[in-house]
C-alpha cells in the first residue's frame, strides 16, 4: 500500500488535534477530580455513601461520586471561562471575576446542591436517606457542600490575590 503525502501529513495533524482535545478535557476535569479526592473524608458517613449509591448508575458508589464531583465543579469552570472571555485582563477585572466565581460557586455548591440532594431527589423518586432527611442529614450535606466550596475556591482566591498585587500576573 502506497501512502501519498496527504496521508502522511494528515495523520500527525489528527494525533495533534486529538491530543489537544484530551488535554483540554483533562484540564476541565482536574478541578472536579481534585475536589473529589479532598471530599473523600465525607464518605466515612454511611448516609453520604447512600446518596451516591442511590444515584445512577444505581448501586455503584465510585462512578456516581466522581460524576457528582465533576458536575459540582461546573459553576467554577463556567465562572473562570466567563471571566477570561468577557473581562479585560488589564487592571483588577480578572481578580474580581475570580472572587465572584468563588462566591457564587460556593453558594451553588454549599446551599443549592444540599437542598437538591435532601429535598429534590426524594421528590424525583430517589429515596437515599435511611434516617429520614432530618436535621443531621441537612447538617452533613451542608458541611460537605461547604467543604467542597472551600476546596474549589481556595485556588481561585489565591489566584485573585496574586493578580491584584502590584505587577499582577
Amino acid at each position: 500500500m502506497v501512502v501519498g503525502p496527504a496521508g502522511v501529513t494528515g495523520a500527525p495533524a489528527v494525533v495533534e488535534t486529538a491530543t489537544g482535545w484530551l488535554l483540554t478535557l483533562a484540564l476541565f476535569a482536574l478541578p472536579g477530580v481534585v475536589a473529589a479526592v479532598c471530599w473523600t473524608p465525607f464518605l466515612l458517613s454511611a448516609r453520604f455513601r447512600a446518596l451516591f449509591v442511590a444515584l445512577p448508575p444505581a448501586g455503584r458508589l465510585v462512578p456516581s461520586y466522581v460524576g457528582v464531583s465533576l458536575v459540582l465543579s461546573v459553576p467554577y469552570l463556567v465562572g473562570v471561562l466567563l471571566t477570561v472571555w468577557l473581562v479585560d485582563s488589564a487592571g483588577p477585572g480578572w481578580s474580581e471575576g475570580f472572587l465572584d466565581t468563588a462566591l457564587f460557586g460556593g453558594v451553588a455548591v454549599g446551599v443549592v446542591a444540599p437542598a437538591v440532594a435532601a429535598s429534590g431527589l426524594p421528590r424525583l423518586g430517589v429515596d437515599w436517606d435511611p434516617t429520614g432527611y432530618g436535621a443531621s442529614t441537612w447538617l452533613l450535606l451542608v458541611a460537605a457542600g461547604l467543604w467542597y466550596a472551600v476546596v474549589a475556591a481556595a485556588p481561585l482566591v489565591a489566584l485573585a490575590i496574586g493578580m491584584a498585587l502590584p505587577g499582577g500576573y
